[in-house]
C-alpha cells in the first residue's frame, strides 16, 4: 500500500480533533504562525501515519505510538527534532484528555530522546566591537543598519522581535524598548544611553527619509518592514568584513547579550527576565559562563585558594 504522505502534503491531513487543538493554539494560547505551522506539520505527520497503517486517532495507544516513533526514526530524524516532535504530541495529548477525547494520556510513557548539550555560539566582546563600528552612519542604510545591531546587542532581541518592532514601542523618556515576544507577551527592556543615542537620531533624521509605507521601527528601500532574510542577509555580510570566520545569525547577537551580561555578574534570574524565557530552564544553557565565574571568584577570594 502507498504511503498517504508520498500522496498528498502533510497538511493536507486533517481531524476534527487536531483542528479544534490548533483553534485553541490561535485563539486562547496567541501562538504565532510559525508555531502553529509547526505544531500542524508534527500532528498532520501522525494523521498521516494512522491514515496510512489504517489506525484510528480516537484509538490511540501507547504501542502504536512507540511504532509511529520507530518510524519517525527510519526517516532519518535526529534526536532534537524528534524532541520537538513529541513535544506537539504531548500538547495535543494533554489537551485532548481535557476534552475527555482519551480517558487517559496515550503518550504518558513517551521519553524524549537524549540531546547532547549545545553550548550557544556567542561573540566575543572584542568581535562585537569590530561589527558595531562596520556601519557608515553617514548614509541612511548604514545608520538604520547600526541601529539594528546596537539593538541587536543591546537588548538580546530575536530577529522576529525586531522586525515586528514598532516605533511607538521605544519610550525615549526613559530608554525603554516594549518588546512582543513569544507567546504573545510583551517584556520592557532597558538600552543602555550609546543605543538610545543612536535610537533617537535615526527616528528623528533617518527613518523618515525611508517615505514609510508600515509602522515597522526599521524600513527597506522601499518603505517596508525588514523580513527575516533580510536580517540574515546583512548579519552575514557585516561579520563577514568584520573578519568573523564562522556562521553567525541574528541569534548570535541574543546570545553574546546574555553571555556578556553573566560574565558581568548579572544572575540568571534577571536574564531569563531580559531575554522573555517563560522558564528558566531555556536560560540554564548559559550557566557554564556563571559557573566559570563562581570559580574565578572563588579562586580570587577564598583564603585557601592562594595557598
Amino acid at each position: 500500500m502507498a504511503r498517504p504522505d508520498k500522496e498528498k502534503n502533510i497538511n493536507e491531513y486533517s481531524h476534527p480533533w487536531v483542528d479544534r487543538y490548533l483553534e485553541h493554539l490561535l485563539i486562547e494560547k496567541g501562538l504565532s504562525e510559525n508555531s502553529l505551522t509547526g505544531y500542524a506539520n508534527d500532528l498532520g505527520s501522525l494523521l498521516a501515519f494512522l491514515e496510512d497503517k489504517s489506525f484510528a486517532l480516537k484509538d490511540l495507544t501507547d504501542k502504536t505510538l512507540f511504532l509511529y516513533l520507530t518510524h519517525l526514526r527510519a526517516r532519518g530524524l535526529k534526536s532534537r527534532s524528534l524532541a520537538r516532535h513529541l513535544s506537539s504530541l504531548r500538547g495535543f495529548f494533554a489537551f485532548a484528555v481535557g476534552e475527555k477525547w482519551y480517558k487517559e494520556d496515550p503518550g504518558q510513557l513517551l521519553e524524549n530522546p537524549k540531546l547532547p548539550r549545545k553550548l550557544p555560539e556567542f561573540l566575543s566582546r572584542e568581535e562585537v566591537s569590530r561589527v558595531l563600528a562596520l556601519p557608515d552612519t553617514s548614509t541612511p542604510l548604514g545608520m538604520r543598519d547600526k541601529v539594528m545591531l546596537e539593538l541587536l546587542y543591546a537588548a538580546g532581541l530575536r530577529v522576529s522581535e525586531l522586525i515586528g518592532m514598532k516605533v511607538l514601542d521605544y519610550d525615549p523618556q526613559v530608554g525603554m524598548l516594549k518588546v512582543f515576544g513569544k507567546g504573545s507577551k510583551d517584556r520592557l527592556i532597558p538600552i543602555h544611553y550609546t543605543a538610545q543615542d543612536y535610537l533617537n537620531r535615526y527616528l528623528e533624521f533617518t527613518r523618515p527619509g525611508f517615505k514609510p509605507r508600515e509602522d515597522c521601527m526599521f524600513l527597506n528601500r522601499s518603505g517596508k518592514g525588514l523580513t527575516r532574510q533580510g536580517v540574515w542577509k546583512l548579519i552575514k555580510k557585516y561579520a563577514e568584513a568584520a573578519g568573523i570566520k564562522r556562521s553567525i545569525s541574528p541569534h548570535t547577537f541574543r546570545h553574546s547579550f546574555a553571555t556578556h551580561l553573566l560574565e558581568g555578574g548579572a544572575d540568571l534570574r534577571t536574564v531569563q527576565i531580559l531575554l522573555g524565557h517563560a522558564d528558566i530552564s531555556a536560560t540554564e544553557i548559559y550557566t557554564h559562563i556563571e559557573a566559570n565565574r563562581l570559580k574565578t571568584l572563588h579562586r580570587k577570594f577564598h583564603p585557601r585558594s592562594t595557598m
